[in-house]
């Protein structure tokens, strides 16, 4: 891969990308007018963000540096909740081309609103992200990332559509079918949730389909946390080259980063959203290269600007440089969030870890489940594991080495006892959108 530059004549056939190779000074003049623009707009139109700038005596001309960013307050989830739902809107109904929410699986669901202009935004980014990729306008892209109110499917579709490429826009679900238009439709690239996709190379196998003698060269896989030893399980399995890509319904959706070709972290389009990592016990800011809380702040929002959200995301800004030659900064993958950690006997663990470790160990597929209970004075973490088909045996020896190689791996990552329970191939539950990872049983009666 050549390693290019702003002056580099060969990234001009790309109008697109050329802000992601801008010299650092100059992404700073654009960040800075942006943020100012962006709080100017929050403190005039969002009650909530002008009460707490009122309250720290601060006024949208005092951001006079990109560094005092730091002055302003934070936003959480919690916050567009309790202004449910249109609260953080800074623009009138009218301006407003498109709603999305989350599930709201944990109460009302979190309601996020796009100008004409926020949705120019939305496609440019996620098709900077699929260039960044290697997808190209001659690809026929199969999306089974879910449509509907989830910003996932229309998101990655505006982004597809931006780029040229063709778009079948499948959604989720009816596994045997999704086999059946990848093949027939000649598709080379797909988009959508790794877990899933792990549900249709599960599909295929079993159907005694070969998924490496299909066209799919490349997936970009996201909207939920996915590990590197997932990465080589779809790669080897597949043989297509797996990317990811960041994003948060709160913020715009799928297109605030993606890994490039590198496949060495996820670039973000600072131009769009500006990173920080804090402490998330302190909040103090973080250098780059410590791992902490990213923050981001919008920067050409205008239907919902965000100031400062708290993603709950941990992870450290890359303090070297890509070499793929981008100037805009990345972020390592997104192993952990805050919110899905739980604590065992006085330990954080992360479903991450755990999955890092089964990953690890020989032959260990990516289905499993994590179970949480309260035995006693004590709680306990049972680990669920669907062995493959080649591992099933009669001796009861072999099943007991499987177990213990699991439960050393996992214990010697997390460090602490667990219960490594073998399942028969095919009886853990099956995710057709994000996969949910952990049954939390202990405040239950």
């Amino acid at each position: 891969m050549k390693h290019l530059s702003w002056n580099d004549k060969e990234a001009s056939f790309l109008p697109e990308m050329a802000l992601d190779f801008v010299p650092s000074e100059k992404l700073q003049e654009v960040q800075l007018k942006r943020l100012q623009a962006t709080v100017s707009l929050a403190y005039d139109k969002v009650p909530l963000f002008r009460s707490r700038m009122d309250e720290r005596h601060l006024k949208p001309s005092d951001i006079q540096k990109l560094s005092d960013i730091q002055k302003l307050p934070f936003s959480m989830k919690k916050d567009l909740r309790d202004t449910y739902p249109y609260g953080l809107f800074a623009v009138d109904m009218q301006d407003v081309v498109r709603l999305h929410a989350s599930s709201g699986t944990t109460g009302k669901p979190i309601v996020v609103g796009y100008t004409k202009e926020d949705m120019d935004v939305w496609g440019e980014v996620v098709k900077r992200a699929l260039l960044a990729t290697g997808f190209r306008s001659t690809d026929i892209v199969q999306n089974f990332y879910g449509y509907g109110l989830f910003t996932g499917g229309l998101g990655a579709h505006g982004g597809l559509e931006a780029l040229g490429a063709t778009v079948i826009p499948i959604s989720g679900g009816n596994t045997e079918r999704q086999i059946m238009v990848m093949k027939d439709f000649g598709v080379t690239a797909i988009c959508g949730t790794p877990s899933y996709f792990v549900r249709i190379i599960d599909i295929a196998q079993k159907m005694g389909i070969d998924l490496k003698k299909f066209n799919v060269k490349r997936g970009l896989f996201g909207a939920e946390p996915w590990s590197d030893g997932m990465r080589k399980y779809i790669e080897e399995t597949t043989g297509i080259k797996a990317y990811d890509i960041y994003g948060l319904s709160e913020i715009i959706g799928p297109g605030v980063g993606a890994e490039c070709e590198c496949q060495d972290g996820i670039h973000i389009f600072e131009d769009h959203f500006y990173p920080e990592i804090v402490d998330p016990e302190t909040l103090e800011p973080l250098p780059d290269g410590e791992e902490g809380e990213l923050v981001i702040t919008t920067l050409s929002k205008h239907a919902m600007p965000i100031i400062r959200y708290r993603t709950r995301d941990l992870t450290t800004i890359e303090a070297t440089k890509c070499k793929c030659g981008r100037t805009i900064r990345r972020i390592r993958r997104i192993g952990r969030r805050t919110d899905d950690m739980f604590i065992i006997r006085g330990v954080n663990v992360f479903p991450s870890q755990i999955e890092t470790a089964l990953l690890r160990a020989e032959k260990s597929l990516p289905h499993y489940q994590i179970v949480l209970e309260h035995k006693g004075t004590m709680d306990s973490i049972e680990v669920k594991v669907e062995i493959s088909p080649d591992m099933v045996s009669d001796k009861i020896g072999a099943m007991e080495d499987v177990e213990k190689r699991l439960k050393h791996s996992v214990e010697q990552l997390i460090g602490i006892s667990v219960t490594i329970t073998l399942c028969e191939p095919g009886t853990l539950p099956r995710s057709e959108g994000k996969a949910k990872r952990v049954i939390d049983n202990r405040n239950k009666a």
